[in-house]
């Protein structure tokens, strides 16, 4: 069945449905109202004075509509309730004057005040409600209303269906747990409190023990593959690590300990290493590769952006100067000369570690014997971009890297199919980012310092969260900042903008010349929130801050602070807001995590930008953590008994992964 196949459905709402991602009758079928509206028809009391009600009224006059300015008007009528008129007005209804007539019965929903004898709208039922209703409402846009799309729902449900079911036999016996389809179309069509709660608990269990069930089973696979141990000294491990300008700190040894028993084990590596910003995961890397070399393996290590490709190339030549050891660039801006050379050099094993941007998963790039693959801000490539990268080797080990820091629980879970290490504590010498919230009010003291750390030659971060003005939004945009800025310092200091539109070039081109000390001020999105090291910034000035969450604040401060220079970020907002205090009070992002998740739900933290983590339809792992845990649990124990291969609706799925390895 095709959504234009459902009754009602034409081009325009066909169009319309598309533009939320609905495209297939699954799409619909998953598409969930995030909240629901319970109406009871009541008779207005003064007890109700103020509170938002739905009561049942007769339209007694011919309604008029006032233009108050553009794209607002107010649109008012007399109506009869309980042998009482009163005057209703509801804004921004014009449309609807045709369709109140005289004598009408209407549910009008909103609130009265009784000194103005006054029924303020926020909603007009034209078909009045007569009982008791649950009112499913979705996240629609201007193109579609949500009772258009409840009515959807209506026509979709008087067909016979048929839908993939996930839950196995044993758990739908046990929980008790309702059909599918029936659990569906509850969440769709309510029709009443228990409906909601015994479809929702279906659904997110489903959702989760789905989810649970894809990391159990590429667990299960990556413990099955094995490959031909390295060999290498510790002593010569200890060696190079006693020429690191630094002592590791604990939680970078325990991980690296971790790292080399893998690279000695016969069973292929596949571990993540979880690091708060600055905790010097780039450095177990580097020893990582070391140990690589030492067993007579070539390593690769690819980052999102060519700036911090090339930012880690340089640091490995520093490392490694005087160890022998042959280190390659590949960038996407290098000619094809310079590339092909690479190339040559790297099947010819003249290169021992190579460090470069997703050029380096081109199929002319082949390596002679691979044997470690690193991934640098690991959830900025896709599966399959990792993928090629270890299909260039033949068994190779895989190490993940990641800044931003989760609470331990929910990794160990998500990254279920990985080993997970930790980097909890930041390297000694480095101080603590002085964190402060400030109105707009004190923006004059902020610029002040500003103007005294560029003075002492240092560079200032300032972070807007549009790229453009938006007249409906009150916020600052790069753009504004920038011409304010100007304003503010005369011209005389150079100022540059960074952001999501501008082409990787020039965005790689913008950050060179901010790294290099020739530009002041950067002022940009949050598409320096990851990465690149300005040991040289010494501020950060995040406008707007109450519209970012905890874990990207965060995660934004980590771009100074980076030396042992005293650092600052201002986090400028017109309300101070509560949540905020946790940065002024912490710079530990594992801390801030538990904070964010405790304050905000998982949105922020395990959205697509920040983790990489898929976002649940239903499922919230801030409220749901004991059905995650149940489902983590009964995964685990179907996977073992290798039912799940006689499950038809897992045979997609398994060939999927499969497909994947």
């Amino acid at each position: 069945m095709e959504l234009s196949d459902i009754k009602g459905v034409g081009p325009k709402l066909l169009k319309s449905l598309n533009n939320l991602n609905i495209n297939t009758i699954d799409d619909l079928l998953s598409y969930y109202p995030y909240r629901y509206e319970i109406f009871e028809p009541l008779n207005l009391t003064d007890d109700y004075n103020g509170e938002r009600i739905a009561i049942n009224a007769t339209i007694e006059s011919l309604p008029t509509v006032a233009f108050i300015k553009k794209n607002f008007n107010r649109l008012q009528f007399r109506a009869i309730h309980n042998n009482k008129i009163m005057q209703v007005v509801i804004f921004n209804r014009a449309f609807m004057k045709q369709h109140l007539t005289i004598n009408k019965t209407i549910t009008l929903v909103g609130k009265y005040d009784s000194k103005k004898n006054t029924f303020t709208c926020d909603d007009i039922k034209l078909t009045p409600i007569t009982k008791k209703e649950i009112i499913p409402i979705y996240h629609i846009n201007k193109n579609i209303k949500n009772n258009e799309l409840r009515k959807i729902y209506e026509s979709l449900f008087s067909n016979k269906l048929e839908v993939s079911k996930y839950i196995p036999d044993e758990y739908l016996e046990k929980y008790k747990f309702l059909d599918k389809l029936e659990a569906l179309k509850k969440i769709h069509m309510p029709t009443n409190y228990n409906d909601i709660k015994s479809a929702s608990l279906y659904l997110k269990y489903e959702e989760l023990f789905l989810f649970l069930f894809k990391i159990a089973y590429m667990k299960k696979g990556n413990d099955n593959i094995y490959k031909t141990p390295k060999e290498f000294n510790d002593n010569d491990i200890n060696e190079f690590i006693s020429t690191l300008p630094f002592t590791l700190t604990d939680s970078q040894s325990d991980a690296l300990n971790l790292i080399l028993e893998d690279l000695k084990s016969n069973k292929k590596m596949n571990r993540l290493v979880l690091g708060d910003v600055g905790s010097g995961k780039t450095i177990v890397s580097f020893i990582s590769m070391y140990a690589s070399f030492l067993s007579g393996y070539q390593s690769v290590l690819m980052a999102p952006t060519e700036v911090l490709a090339r930012q880690h190339y340089e640091s490995a030549l520093n490392y490694f100067k005087g160890f022998k050891m042959n280190i390659g660039l590949l960038v996407g801006s290098m000619t094809k000369k310079e590339k092909d050379i690479v190339k040559e050099k790297l099947k010819n094993k003249e290169i021992d570690i190579l460090i470069g941007t997703h050029a380096i998963i081109e199929e002319s790039v082949v390596f002679n014997k691979l044997g470690l693959v690193i991934t640098d801000e690991q959830h900025r490539f896709g599966v399959k971009q990792r993928e090629i990268l270890k299909s260039k080797g033949e068994i190779p080990d895989a190490l993940y890297m990641s800044a931003t820091p989760i609470p331990r629980s929910y990794a160990l879970t998500l990254y279920g199919d990985l080993d997970v290490s930790f980097i909890t504590h930041k390297p000694g010498g480095r101080k603590e980012i002085a964190t402060k919230i400030k109105k707009y009010t004190a923006l004059k003291d902020v610029l002040t310092h500003v103007l005294e750390e560029i003075k002492n030659n240092h560079q200032v971060y300032v972070v807007a969260s549009l790229i453009d003005d938006n007249e409906e939004l009150d916020l600052k945009s790069v753009e504004t900042l920038k011409e304010k800025f100007n304003i503010a310092f005369n011209n005389k200091i150079p100022i540059e903008i960074l952001h999501g539109k501008l082409k990787q070039k020039e965005k790689d081109e913008v950050m060179t010349r901010f790294k290099n000390n020739e530009t002041k001020i950067l002022i940009s999105t949050t598409v320096i929130e990851v990465g690149v090291d300005v040991k040289n910034a010494t501020i950060m000035v995040i406008f707007d801050a109450d519209r970012f969450g905890l874990a990207t604040l965060h995660q934004l401060r980590g771009r100074v602070g980076r030396n042992s220079l005293e650092s600052y970020c201002y986090l400028i907002c017109d309300e101070e807001k509560e949540r905020l205090k946790v940065l002024e009070e912490s710079n530990d992002g594992f801390y801030i995590s538990e904070k964010d998740l405790e304050l905000r739900g998982e949105g922020d933290l395990f959205g697509i930008r920040q983790s990489g983590v898929k976002t649940f339809k239903i499922a919230n792992l801030k409220t749901d953590l004991k059905i995650m845990m149940q489902a983590k649990k009964d995964t685990e124990e179907y996977i073992n008994q290798e039912n799940y291969k006689n499950n038809k609706y897992y045979t997609k799925i398994i060939n999927e992964l499969d497909s994947l390895n």
